[in-house]
């Protein structure tokens, strides 16, 4: 796939379907966050459909895109159900993504895609759907899509991501071909780095993990002042500080209305992977610029307490889609934690 890095078994594997016209109209792209499973669902679009840079305009990253999501975070849920959210510049490539403010794949969303999965694609012989987050649908969303892909039309291609296929239904997974896409190697994260001219590219990469998009999309200032919250809630929940260190980072969370409490789970896990890796002696870390403030920690708390911390930021991320308050789940999560045998 034209400017794709890494995942060569996945890209030559589509390749090898286009080449042979033995296309699956169903695919299943999973995989960690940013590692390019909607990237390489439009890459794959425009092999079949043409038009790459209309595609491209769909790209939920773009600023433009991201605007209107986050536009839409305001609206009622009655104008966001009568105008489902999709974009689509290419006249036969259609994408869902997740809207709202708990970011969720609507029946209104999957209702349209079922009217117009009918059509007939403008040009060529296809029309590609995909729907960007299809584990952000509730179960009655995910049911209403059964039909279209027990009996697709024979011109539509459906594409959905998904971080873990497990999480979705049986009946989705057993209907789709899956595609496991990984971590980047380190040089196809160099040469991704060198290909988009990222700044602090050392520690963009070191960061990411092997997930381009976050290497891409991350924004330094900002993850620092969250990881500093993020630090303070685990040496008050690890019993290294008292409590009181905490609450001021809890109010300055609570006044920060537009940042999502995923923002800070996703630092949370990124610490909790350094504390594991510093306990078993492993090199480097992630954050190793506040390295001397995570060994003290790595040192106090057992494997067993990163376990049950790490558990707990699983149900939180299962939470969030109810809405919960960022500032009162966090407290919990230090109370809980700080309960807990080191």
């Amino acid at each position: 796939m034209d400017n794709f890095f890494g995942n060569q078994v996945a890209c030559d594997t589509l390749e090898d379907m286009i080449r042979h016209e033995r296309i699956s109209q169903t695919l299943l792209f999973s995989g960690p966050e940013g590692v390019g499973k909607a990237t390489l669902a439009r890459r794959f679009a425009a092999r079949l459909l043409g038009g790459a840079e209309k595609i491209e305009q769909d790209d939920l990253s773009l600023e433009a895109n991201a605007e209107i999501i986050a536009d839409r975070e305001k609206w009622p849920a009655e104008k966001r159900n009568d105008d489902p959210l999709f974009f689509s510049s290419h006249p036969d490539f259609v994408t869902f993504a997740p809207d709202g403010p708990l970011r969720q794949i609507s029946i209104p969303q999957m209702r349209l895609l079922k009217n117009r999965a009918s059509l007939k694609p403008s040009k060529g012989n296809w029309r590609i759907f995909l729907i960007d987050g299809i584990d952000r649908a509730n179960e009655q969303a995910a049911n209403s899509l059964l039909k279209i892909l027990e009996e697709p039309p024979p011109h539509l291609i459906l594409i959905a991501t998904a971080r873990n296929p497990y999480d979705l239904l049986i009946t989705i997974r057993s209907r789709s071909m899956p595609f496991q896409l990984g971590r980047l190697a380190e040089q196809d994260m160099r040469d991704f780095a060198a290909a988009r001219k990222l700044d602090h590219p050392e520690r963009r990469l070191r960061l990411a993990s092997g997930s381009p998009g976050m290497a891409l999309s991350l924004d330094l200032e900002t993850y620092d002042r969250r990881r500093e919250s993020m630090l303070a809630l685990l040496r008050v929940a690890g019993g290294l500080d008292p409590y009181g260190a905490w609450m001021k980072h809890s109010d300055s969370i609570a006044a920060r209305r537009t940042e999502k409490l995923e923002s800070y789970l996703e630092v949370l896990y990124i610490l909790l992977e350094d504390i594991l890796l510093l306990s078993s002696g492993v090199s480097p870390i992630r954050n190793e610029d506040v390295r001397s403030q995570l060994e003290p920690l790595s040192r106090k708390v057992s494997f067993d307490w990163v376990r049950a911390a790490t558990k707990r930021v699983d149900e939180l991320v299962h939470l969030v889609r109810r809405n919960i308050q960022k500032s009162i789940a966090l407290d919990a999560f230090a109370t809980e934690l700080r309960a807990l045998p080191k």
